[in-house]
């Protein structure tokens, strides 16, 4: 699905934005960078997390050491074309590719998680 250029991301999924307050962390795969496919999935945020995991390759790792660390506001150093992103709420994850593919949907089981 092709996405409007003059709607946010946001407006197009017809959802309130909630921005990750800044300083607050994400958890990403940096070991995945380059990898093709990037995806994205928000849990509810806590404990200085803003509840985003991202990254890219087909599948993730369950490992305790896939995820790393990261300040939401140095995304843009690792993977910029995510950052328009990062306003979709808790529940909400995404999957984009080089050759303009982006899938966005709502799974509730990440609520609970």
């Amino acid at each position: 699905m092709i996405i409007q250029r003059k709607q946010t991301i946001c407006e197009w999924a017809g959802v309130e934005p909630q921005k990750p307050e800044a300083g607050t962390k994400l958890g990403i795969a940096l070991g995945t960078l380059g990898c093709g496919l990037i995806n994205g999935l928000r849990h509810m945020p806590k404990n200085g997390t803003n509840g985003w995991y991202i990254w890219c390759g087909e599948s993730m790792s369950q490992e305790d050491e896939f995820f790393s660390p990261l300040h939401v506001e140095h995304i843009q150093e690792y993977l910029p074309e995510v950052k328009k992103y990062l306003d979709l709420p808790p529940g909400y994850r995404f999957l984009i590719d080089d050759n303009n593919y982006e899938d966005i949907w709502f799974e509730a089981e990440l609520l609970n998680a």
